[in-house]
């Protein structure tokens, strides 16, 4: 049985950046890049937190509520990204197939993009045929050279997710922009981690 939370005290405006986890526990957070387990190599987030704008995050409870209807639940990698920590990823990897180019900034830094995996009922990740972050050719939505069971999991991936308003980043698997994202402003605040 999983528990879900609402908090509904006051109007919030939809561009307004909230706590995912003020919203809906059902969603797992595997933040990586508050962790050294990342191609930075270094904890650059402080502390496992994941901000959003309020109307992507309510898009995707409506996604994890379809993926507990299968059995799964949304795992998430990243998602709200200061442009400092974008200006830093792109120095290590500056090409625009994996990294957003800071110049512009990523959907991550308007708090309209999430890094995503599915989990099973005993937490246990879905077979998405890499890893997080591999920068890669087999990490894109087109490529075909994998198992049948990784094909079908990213293809649930990418329906439900559609279906709930989100875009696909073709190079990456695990990347999901909400619709209309990129119009909203790049923002570069730091949570406090106390």
């Amino acid at each position: 049985m999983f528990l879900v939370v609402f908090c509904h005290s006051q109007e919030i405006a939809d561009t307004t950046f909230v706590n995912i986890q003020d919203y809906d526990k059902n969603i797992v957070l595997d933040m990586k890049y508050a962790t050294a387990d990342n191609f930075l190599k270094q904890n650059v987030y402080g502390c496992e937190v994941c901000f959003l704008r309020y109307k992507t995050v309510k898009k995707l409870i409506e996604a994890n509520k379809d993926f507990m209807k299968k059995g799964f639940r949304i795992k998430i990698f990243d998602c709200y990204r200061p442009l400092d920590i974008q200006k830093k990823m792109w120095v290590l990897v500056p090409n625009a197939n994996y990294v957003a180019n800071p110049a512009r900034g990523s959907i991550h830094n308007r708090g309209c993009a999430v890094d995503i995996t599915l989990v099973d009922s005993n937490g246990i990740e879905l077979d998405f045929g890499t890893a997080f972050d591999h920068f890669g050719p087999e990490s894109a939505h087109n490529y075909e050279n994998l198992p049948e069971i990784v094909l079908e999991n990213r293809k649930m991936l990418r329906k439900i997710m559609k279906k709930n308003g989100f875009r696909t980043f073709e190079s990456e698997w695990w990347h999901y922009n909400l619709k209309h994202g990129v119009d909203e402003n790049l923002a570069n605040f730091k949570w406090n981690c106390n």
